[in-house]
């Protein structure tokens, strides 16, 4: 494991190269024991349904799409996804907060914007990516990631489109952010 010396001020980070077969790991175990591979967009999913469903909860079931999740029996938040999530989110706070790399809620932003541009363009891109994912019928770690360690072509096909994509909008993005 290659961390940084954390008495020159400089923030630990796990080796890359180590983190990815962590990470393969873990999609090969989920696959295993779920029969499925990992994704955030399910959980998003379940949190739009419930929302939907506790402030228009006739909305919801005349819907096609949200009344296949909706049930008297358990809540589209019972789900593994929105744990899986949850555990996301709260891993990588307690890994910010353990490793002093979250010292104070600020938006990090080039000098050539303000920190209002950059939480614009930062949702813009948010409600793209989600729509996106629903058209995708899944998120990148959905598609990508467990497509890709199935062996499925579509899974490669959506990495390589990922990355494609990324090298040729980021050209016209940068100045966002460098």
């Amino acid at each position: 494991m290659n961390v940084q010396n954390s008495t020159n001020n400089q923030p630990k980070y796990l080796n890359p190269y180590f983190g990815g077969v962590l990470l393969g790991l873990l999609v090969l175990l989920t696959v295993y024991i779920t029969g499925r591979g990992l994704g955030a967009s399910g959980a998003v999913k379940s949190a739009v349904v419930t929302t939907t469903e506790t402030f228009a909860p006739d909305h919801a079931r005349d819907n096609a799409y949200e009344s296949k999740f909706v049930s008297d029996d358990h809540s589209p938040m019972y789900n593994w996804l929105v744990f899986e999530s949850l555990g996301i989110f709260f891993g990588g706070l307690l890994s910010g907060l353990l490793f002093g790399r979250v010292k104070k809620f600020r938006t990090e932003h080039s000098p050539k914007i303000t920190s209002k541009t950059r939480l614009i363009v930062a949702l813009i891109g948010g409600v793209l990516f989600g729509i996106g994912s629903q058209f995708g019928r899944g998120c990148t770690s959905g598609a990508a990631l467990s497509g890709s360690a199935t062996f499925a072509f579509g899974g490669v096909l959506v990495m390589l489109t990922i990355f494609g994509s990324a090298y040729a909008f980021a050209y016209f993005f940068r100045k966002l952010w460098i």
